[in-house]
């Protein structure tokens, strides 16, 4: 059996592993690769394997950096199941389909300002809704803990990976040649002690580990310690009668950001501000979240107990933002206000239009939560450039760009060698992804040092076996 790392290799977005047992192929995740626009066009149109061939997929969760292409897999010939958890598998109806529109939408207004500058309008989205809607019927819900057949000799049991609603690691135990071999991979790992979701489960009697390392090199502060952070500065954005625009994914992040906006606002420790959540997707996944309420932690739970209309994401002067027109009212309308708008790298998406209305302005606020991608317009930012290009135009950077690290819904170094570490003595072999050179050279070290042996930074498309 041998394991192929067609994604999430040096890098941490585009997550797509290729596992070859038994004469079948099996991928883990499908998603989409975020960075240079002609790089990541290319990677996501361009499978390095034959769709066709892959037997089935196990998704670990719903972000469209790990479920992203799977619509463009799905076109070009993959027909078999997409396992998942059932609060996965009712993310990804929206998601896709969000992707889809976004893309779609995308290519028309890039098409639209190629014509007025008297150019070809030659862009194509990569998939469309429909595409994404035709991927739909292939998914194939699975609990937690409960372990399913996915090929001849293979089976699949996902374990809760804290890191969104729904997300899985999971482990492999495959049979070939006589051979019993358990294969893990952690998928996002998540945190301990954050809003909303539980805590990370972790895992037993594994040979080998496919582990993310996006925060290889870092431990992240207390989560109290970010939250005081965004306090002080959506107080002082206020006090300056600006914006604060946050640039979020549109589930997970932005509903953790708006349970802590209601939290500071009802406790008074920010004022009442209008809140703006510019996703369509993000008021349909408050929806979700309620469906799946079993899954989020104890403290959550005894909040929706605790509230007379059991809303975890409502509040007086919150407003979810439908449809384009509305959207761009905002633009128009002076400050104080909340901005939270997707994509979270500012890639695409509505984002885009409100950082060009608001980076030129000092006093205004761009809050970075999440990691960027490398080329990323998001990276960019967070990077501090003094001007940024966005539809082709160059806008100045005066508004106030900050980082807030303290969100980030993935594992730090210390949970992370944590997950691998009590997997010894029975662990030959770990493999670190989703992660930037930097990060998983950091996390191979420390995992050196707490005794974890065999642990190997895979280049992209490389080929180990098992």
């Amino acid at each position: 059996m041998h394991l192929t790392f067609h994604g999430a290799a040096g890098t941490v977005t585009g997550s797509q592993h290729l596992l070859s047992v038994n004469g079948t192929r099996l991928l883990l995740d499908c998603g989409l690769y975020q960075g240079a626009r002609a790089e990541a066009a290319f990677r996501n149109r361009n499978f390095p394997f034959p769709p066709a061939e892959v037997a089935a997929v196990v998704l670990s969760h719903a972000h469209i950096d790990h479920s992203g292409n799977l619509p463009n897999l799905a076109r070009q010939g993959f027909a078999g199941p997409i396992h998942a958890t059932h609060a996965t598998v009712d993310l990804c109806d929206y998601m896709l389909r969000d992707s889809g529109h976004i893309q779609e939408v995308d290519a028309e207004y890039l098409n639209y300002r190629a014509q007025k500058k008297g150019e070809p309008a030659e862009h194509q989205p990569l998939y469309t809704e429909a595409d994404a809607r035709a991927t739909l019927p292939l998914f194939a819900e699975q609990g937690y803990e409960r372990p399913f057949p996915v090929a001849p000799g293979v089976t699949a049991t996902f374990y809760d990976a804290g890191h969104m609603l729904g997300s899985a690691s999971l482990i492999l135990d495959v049979e070939e040649a006589g051979r019993h071999v358990r294969l893990a991979f952690s998928g996002d790992l998540g945190r301990r002690g954050m809003p909303l979701l539980r805590d990370p489960v972790l895992l037993a009697d594994v040979d080998y580990l496919i582990l993310e390392s996006t925060y290889g090199g870092k431990t992240h502060h207390p989560h109290n310690e970010a939250q005081a952070e965004f306090k002080a500065l959506v107080k002082q954005t206020v006090a300056r009668r600006g914006k604060v625009v946050i640039p979020s994914f549109a589930v997970g992040r932005a509903q953790e950001l708006v349970y802590e906006l209601s939290q500071l606002i009802h406790t008074g420790e920010i004022p009442a501000l209008p809140v703006y959540v510019d996703s369509p997707l993000a008021s349909q996944t408050a929806t979700i979240f309620w469906g799946h309420r079993s899954l989020l932690d104890a403290e959550a739970q005894a909040f929706m107990e605790a509230n007379p209309s059991n809303d975890l994401f409502g509040f007086e002067g919150l407003r979810y933002v439908q449809s384009a027109e509305e959207s761009k009212t905002l633009n128009g309308q002076a400050g104080p206000m909340v901005i939270i708008s997707a994509s979270g790298m500012c890639e695409n998406g509505r984002i885009r239009h409100h950082l060009c209305y608001t980076l030129s302005d000092p006093r205004n606020t761009i809050l970075i939560v999440s990691w960027q991608a490398p080329e990323t317009l998001g990276r960019r930012l967070a990077d501090r450039a003094k001007e940024v290009k966005i539809f082709g135009d160059t806008y100045k950077v005066k508004a106030q760009v900050a980082t807030i690290n303290g969100y980030s819904g993935h594992a730090g170094q210390d949970l992370l060698v944590e997950f691998a570490a009590v997997l010894k003595p029975r662990l030959k072999g770990v493999f670190l992804v989703h992660g930037e050179p930097a990060a998983a050279t950091a996390l191979q070290a420390a995992l050196a040092e707490a005794g974890v042996a065999g642990v190997h930074i895979p280049t992209l498309h490389e080929r180990v076996e098992l």
